[in-house]
């Protein structure tokens, strides 16, 4: 997990449903349950049917979700404890105006009101339609994309924001990158396999049935899809791919506002750059240059009424799931297709969701006040400081490494800055409106606000106490750019964390979380940042061709494993996190074997301490997921499959075949000198 500049998320832990009640919160009588194995199953054959087979067999997939795990249990968890909050904040008649309870339950409640929503149809982007119609030049048609970004309505064609200079990490610079296409990935445009062509059929569908929707006749709306789609493709052939994307400094080109104008004489950026709201900037971010140079010609070529189309399509795909349910239902027809998912969230788990991720630092209030408890932070506090420690120990062990590069490393390990449970410093939401009976402009409200308190941070410090994510989100990152490691509230409950479970629990499912973020600073590209978050070599070149050689000895190891009929995992685009894992899972069981109970053999339920340890970890990682959703996945995920992360590591650990007896002959078995050895 991992994330670069505070809006970038790389990665999740999964997605939940369960009920919520008291039983919800009481412990479970065995953190290792032999009733989830499968004994029958050599652990050296196959360690994840071993640790999760029974369990995987007794928990298909809920028609409501695309996958389900222990991440989804967990969310589950989290997201009726969220319903439980906001239902309660809604029915509060005499919370304060302005109080976080009165705004949160005025959010919440708008986005139920499921009758007004019905009655309103497609009304609220009427006006932004009509306006579309009356254009009738190219400077109009960008003039409609800044308005479009800056009033809450998305955008089109780039990306655009305002982030840490990766070079000179003290100061905010305007980021602007490739963009303007709909679906995942730019291959689903160019690829011919068959998965690509189905899912081009159902976007060609998707388009066809919103633009009849809002009044076009079947065959104009027919022709605005094939408009749109031509665009979109136009766009994905100039676009760098998911791997590209990767190279840290491949996507880093400062270039002059002058310099940009003349890659894009169609984009005057002078004027663009005043009407996004940003003055005093002479200097921008550029991800890809050549997309950018492609785009101008694209402006030049495509008309003016079909630039207008893509405006139209722009509009109503921001909207479609928030308008009424005829553009719900088409909207959720094409996730089916990308996904398999059978039948769509309830209207309650969306609009949670929706509330915690519009106006997190209001409802993560709500949140912690209720469900963090002081206890969790304290031990979490214990298990970094240890992590920390045993990662300074393997870093000084290693030996392919040089001392002059070891003491860079220690330097940046030893300025990791970890973050616990939720921020310090709550964004209040300042000037942002919320009425109880107009749910999409209270979203476009939001939208319009995120984007201007975005573009404020231009001159200002950097903010080092914001979080990436919301205190009730399942997951964890490190940012390269702050150097630091957070871990948010919603991640640190069972069966990553709990504080009464004993530290093999604990260390082989949270200590791995923990060590794996640090990994994350380590990886192919966040060892490419300092100490401080700047892009900067610290390495010598021979140390750096000894870390390359490893990376590809695991990038061969995950290229062999199959997910889907011939799909294979992508071993170059899931570098980051699998070094993450192999450092993380390394790092964690150094730190356990610093325990009293790592320094024992007294079993608990007929399991030695590091039996417990890599079986922690294995259970983290169970789950079932769609076929249609696993494919969508190993094109767009950076996270390898569940099952290869179960074993990915621990096949690369002399202390796993030791706990597991795992002999020659044994289907996981590597020989000693084939392991593979980083972190």
């Amino acid at each position: 997990m991992k994330i670069n500049q505070l809006k970038n998320y790389f990665g999740a832990l999964g997605i939940l449903a369960a009920s919520f009640s008291v039983n919800a919160q009481q412990l479970p009588k065995k953190y290792i349950d032999p009733a989830n194995m499968d004994l029958n199953v050599k652990p050296g054959d196959d360690f994840y049917e071993y640790a999760s087979g029974t369990w995987v067999k007794n928990n298909p997939v809920p028609a409501k979700e695309t996958r389900w795990g222990s991440f989804n249990e967990l969310r589950d968890f989290n997201v009726n404890a969220v319903k439980s909050l906001v239902e309660a904040a809604a029915a509060n008649k005499t919370a304060p105006a302005g109080s976080v309870t009165k705004r949160v339950g005025d959010f919440y409640a708008a986005a139920m009101d499921s009758l007004t929503i019905e009655k309103l149809g497609y009304t609220p982007i009427k006006a932004d339609l009509e306006k579309i119609k009356q254009i009738n030049n190219l400077q109009g048609v960008l003039d409609k994309i800044t308005y479009m970004r800056t009033n809450g309505l998305g955008g089109g064609l780039y990306g655009f924001g305002v982030g840490q200079d990766r070079k000179n990490v003290t100061k905010y610079m305007v980021n602007i990158s490739q963009g303007g296409t709909t679906l995942g990935d730019r291959d689903y445009y160019l690829k011919e396999d068959s998965r690509s062509v189905k899912i081009r059929e159902a976007y060609d569908t998707y388009m066809t049935t919103l633009f009849h929707l809002i009044g076009y006749s079947e065959a104009v709306a027919k022709q605005k899809a094939k408009t749109v789609f031509d665009i979109e493709k136009s766009l994905a052939e100039a676009q760098m791919s998911r791997l590209e994307m990767r190279d840290p400094y491949k996507t880093y080109n400062k270039l002059t506002v002058s310099e940009f104008n003349k890659i894009t004489p169609n984009i005057n950026w002078t004027s663009t750059l005043s009407k996004l709201k940003v003055a005093g900037q002479d200097t921008v971010l550029v991800n890809s240059p050549a997309f950018f140079k492609s785009l101008n010609s694209l402006l030049s070529t495509v008309s003016v009424a079909d630039w207008k189309t893509y405006l139209e399509w722009n509009v109503i795909k921001g909207a479609a799931n928030n308008l009424s349910s005829p553009f719900v239902k088409a909207s959720f027809a094409f996730t089916q297709a990308q996904t398999g998912q059978k039948i769509q969230t309830p209207r309650w788990q969306r609009m949670s969701s929706l509330t915690d991720a519009v106006l997190g630092d209001l409802l993560g209030q709500l949140y912690v006040a209720k469900y963090f408890k002081p206890e969790a932070k304290a031990r979490m506090d214990e298990m970094i400081v240890n992590l920390r420690k045993a990662f300074e120990i393997r870093i000084k062990n290693l030996e392919w490494m040089s001392d002059e590069t070891k003491q860079k490393a220690l330097a940046k390990l030893n300025a990791f800055r970890p973050k616990v449970g939720y921020t310090t410093k709550w964004r209040n939401y300042d000037g942002l409106v919320i009425n109880r009976a107009t749910y999409f402009q209270n979203l476009r409200n939001a939208a319009a606000w995120s984007y201007n308190e975005n573009i404020s941070q231009l001159g200002k410090p950097i903010d080092r106490e914001r979080f990436g994510m919301t205190p009730p989100t399942v997951n964890a990152y490190y940012s390269p750019t702050l150097n630091e490691i957070v871990f948010p509230a919603g991640i640190l409950q069972f069966p990553f964390f709990d504080p009464k479970a004993d530290d093999a629990i604990n260390y082989g499912g949270i200590g791995a979380v923990i060590g794996h973020e640090m990994s994350h600073g380590f990886d192919d590209t966040g060892s490419q940042y300092d100490k401080d978050g700047n892009l900067k070599n610290w390495w010598t070149d021979a140390d750096r061709a000894k870390f390359t050689a490893k990376t590809k000895e695991l990038e061969k190891q995950f290229n062999a494993y199959t997910v889907v009929d011939t799909i294979h995992v992508n071993g170059k685009l899931t570098m980051g996190e699998n070094i993450g894992d192999l450092g993380g899972l390394n790092a964690a069981y150094t730190a356990f074997k610093m325990t009293k109970q790592g320094q024992s053999n007294d079993k608990i339920d007929g399991f030695t301490p590091d039996q417990r340890f890599f079986l922690s970890w294995a259970q983290v990682w169970r789950g079932n997921i769609l076929p249609e959703t696993a494919a969508q996945l190993i094109k767009t995920d950076t996270h390898s499959p569940g099952p290869y992360r179960t074993i990915g590591a621990p096949v690369n650990m002399d202390a796993w075949y030791e706990a597991f007896d795992v002999k020659p002959g044994d289907k996981l078995y590597k020989k000693p000198e084939d392991r593979i050895r980083i972190w």
